[in-house]
């Protein structure tokens, strides 16, 4: 039960006393030794979270409900887009398989603190694969199961893991893409030998196991099971590669116990959940959403998490919810834009038990956001957060009585506990500036960054006082702490010495009726510096595209002439990351 009922009170409350109001938040936890100190200072200058603490993440995500009587309700489903499957485990099923899959990777060496590379989609295995390491303090590196063999290789020797699991294949669309040619070509050009390989054997596409190398997946869950180890708060639970907001990939570490804290926290006070409510999120497991919200924040909580593989359509999202009685269904902007375009060819839809919808991972321009407010008749809200944050930075709190408006959820919200935003201003002017979070950040975040095989402090997010982290995104915060989000620093395009976020001009065209998607990048200009080109998607169906001259009429309406949008060009798709999100840099401005 959360001690406060409005957003000021909560403010108030960790701000005033932060070591207070976490250690109260850490009393959602089992702990083995409970903490004392909330905070503390390291060596390197970083922080970490309840450091005389000790716990089991595992134990707190699945054994702890078996024990207090939640043994018979579902802890995991399953569905496939792919191959059609569905799988529902309870939470007494679920700790069997655990329990057993960590014997197995005991028995092949796996110990407190060794890395395990997981390359698998979002299955219920994987689930098992990163709670069965949780179980024995060894440490996840969930990976995308589409890498070729080259980018495979690279993330074994950057972590050197003791074992590599993987997928016989994966899926894109309906074709079964084998997996194992790309293992064999990772592990003949990585330095780094690991000890073994498991694989977890698909109908659709089975894998010759190489003898003395690999083994069986689901022989190993019946290898005699494995109690969990006690860590301390700040061992990592997981590293969790992002290319994220500095360009190249880095291992983000994420620790046990702050994360815990945080992410227990978060399900109550953000989503509005309670222990037996049904979690849905469209995000594959091996992104940061995945991590936090398709597995450990609804097991930590006692919800059930239903997690799908591949790209849900409009009517298999309706049907999950519907059958599962979906609380809550946390997706993205990509797969909402999918959802108008499926739906229009839908009967009419009822969502009886859903009672909210939770968007992220990249812009969402308000005229989506109103559709989905009609479509699922139900709060649709905006929030803002990073793979190095693992939870939201800011967002709208469904857990406090009073409620936001419809129209405020537009915007990302108001800064959760801890997160301390404050604005650098351009020094070429124009609106708001970089967004900044004071130090310490809340838990749940970065403990570091894994370099040489080693936890560093992640000195290359902050500034140059090294007192708070660089966000690298663009924004304003108002007097009633709402941050109002303008785009990424490296989105900003630079017009006659002035300064406009594309973000800004992308949500005046995706307003118009006729356009399905679009992205705006800066090209060149010998007179004024840039330009903004706009790429835009038209809406499927159309007998033609929208009128170039007047979406650039719109945006010179909406916000001047300086701007300087004279070009639109039509294409078919996006550039996307692996993710969903819009790749602005590969778009070809000439």
């Amino acid at each position: 039960m959360l001690p406060w009922k409005t957003y000021d009170a909560m403010h108030a409350a960790v701000t005033a006393e932060p070591e207070s109001f976490w250690l109260d938040a850490a009393r959602r936890i089992t702990w083995q030794q409970a903490p004392v100190q909330a905070c503390g200072r390291r060596s390197d200058g970083w922080y970490d979270w309840f450091p005389t603490a000790t716990l089991n993440t595992c134990y707190n995500a699945v054994d702890r409900h078996v024990e207090g009587g939640r043994g018979h309700q579902a802890a995991l489903i399953w569905h496939s887009c792919a191959t059609k499957e569905r799988q529902v485990v309870s939470y007494r099923a679920l700790q069997r398989r655990v329990a057993g899959f960590a014997g197995g990777l005991r028995a092949l060496g796996v110990q407190k603190g060794d890395r395990v590379l997981v390359a698998m989609p979002t299955m219920i295995e994987t689930a098992i694969a990163m709670l069965a390491c949780a179980r024995l303090g060894a440490v996840h590196v969930v990976v995308f199961a589409g890498y070729a063999g080259p980018e495979l290789a690279r993330r074994i020797d950057d972590v050197a893991p003791r074992v590599v699991i993987v997928a016989s294949c994966s899926f894109q669309g309906q074709t079964a893409v084998p997996s194992v040619p790309a293992l064999n070509e990772a592990l003949a050009e990585a330095e780094h030998v690991p000890q073994a390989c498991i694989i977890m054997q698909r109908n659709a596409c089975p894998a010759q196991l190489v003898p003395g190398r690999d083994y069986d997946f689901h022989a190993l869950e019946q290898s005699p099971p494995a109690e969990p180890v006690e860590v301390r708060a700040q061992d990592p639970l997981y590293i969790l590669h992002t290319s994220g907001t500095t360009g190249r990939a880095k291992g983000i570490v994420r620790d046990n116990g702050g994360h815990a804290v945080a992410l227990a926290l978060s399900m109550e006070l953000i989503y509005g959940c309670k222990a037996g409510d049904t979690f849905l999120t469209t995000s594959d497991l091996g992104w940061v959403v995945g991590h936090s919200y398709g597995v450990y924040a609804p097991l930590i909580s006692g919800c059930t998490s239903l997690i799908v593989e591949g790209g849900a359509s409009a009517s298999a999202i309706r049907v999950l919810c519907q059958e599962h009685a979906v609380t809550c269904l946390f997706t993205t902007p990509t797969q909402m834009r999918l959802m108008r375009q499926e739906s229009r060819n839908l009967p009419d839809v009822t969502w009886p038990d859903l009672a909210r919808v939770c968007v992220a991972g990249e812009y969402a321009d308000p005229t989506l956001l109103d559709w989905a407010r009609a479509y699922f008749q139900r709060p649709v809200a905006n929030h803002w957060w990073q793979t190095e944050t693992g939870w939201s930075i800011a967002a709208h709190f469904f857990g406090l009585d009073e409620a936001d408006a419809a129209v405020s959820m537009n915007d990302i919200g108001r800064p959760a506990p801890g997160f301390c935003p404050s604005i650098v201003p351009s020094e070429a002017g124009g609106q708001g500036g970089e967004i900044v979070l004071s130090l310490p950040l809340p838990p749940g975040c970065l403990s570091g960054l894994w370099r040489d095989k080693a936890v560093h402090a992640p000195d290359l997010y902050l500034d140059e006082d090294k007192t708070h982290y660089r966000t690298f995104d663009i924004g304003m915060i108002d007097g009633d702490h709402v941050i109002h989000m303008l785009g990424r620093s490296d989105d900003v395009i630079k017009v006659a010495g002035r300064r406009i976020s594309g973000v800004q001009i992308e949500k005046i065209i995706a307003a118009h009726p006729a356009v399905h998607a679009c992205a705006v990048a800066a090209s060149p200009d010998g007179l004024r510096g840039q330009r903004p080109v706009a790429y835009v998607v038209p809406e499927a169906g159309l007998d033609s595209p929208p009128c170039a001259d007047d979406l650039i009429s719109q945006v010179a309406q909406a916000l001047g002439r300086w701007v300087g949008l004279r070009e639109i060009r039509f294409v078919a798709q996006l550039p996307t990351t692996v993710s969903g999100k819009i790749t602005r840099k590969k778009l070809l401005v000439s």
